[in-house]
């Protein structure tokens, strides 16, 4: 999974603790590594151009050069096929934080390395008041 800049991934503090509970053990260490170099802000401040939980946005494969909706969300409610991606996945960790534009890189099964940008937020629950998903 590509790291990025310090300051580039924003989370709310919501999203922060939740995703915390993730990581508790040891598991997930690229998680836990995304949660200390994120910017933690409270969900009023988070800007609606943000990746957060349950949001809804478009990413362009820049390989495959093909637009693909995706909804981030928790494990037990992902649905790949219907776009529906867990954040303990590495496309989740990837994507998480990172706001409009950026580009987010991850390894998918068998090592396939996906590269896309993350082009527009069609819904964020923050955006909409929703600070308690």
């Amino acid at each position: 999974m590509h790291a990025s800049p310090h300051g580039e991934r924003k989370l709310t503090e919501l999203d922060f603790t939740r995703l915390k509970k993730f990581t508790a053990r040891g598991a997930l260490p690229q998680l836990e590594s995304i949660l200390d170099e994120a910017d933690i802000v409270p969900a009023r401040s988070i800007p609606p151009e943000v990746v957060t939980m349950y949001a809804q946005f478009v990413v362009l494969d820049l390989k495959l050069e093909r637009r693909q909706v995706m909804v981030l969300c928790y494990p037990p409610d992902a649905e790949p096929a219907r776009g529906f991606i867990s954040v303990c996945s590495p496309a989740g960790m990837g994507l998480i934080g990172l706001p409009v534009g950026a580009i987010a890189q991850w390894n998918g099964p068998g090592g396939v390395e996906s590269l896309v940008q993350i082009e527009k937020i069609l819904f964020q629950p923050e955006a909409t008041g929703d600070y308690v998903t």
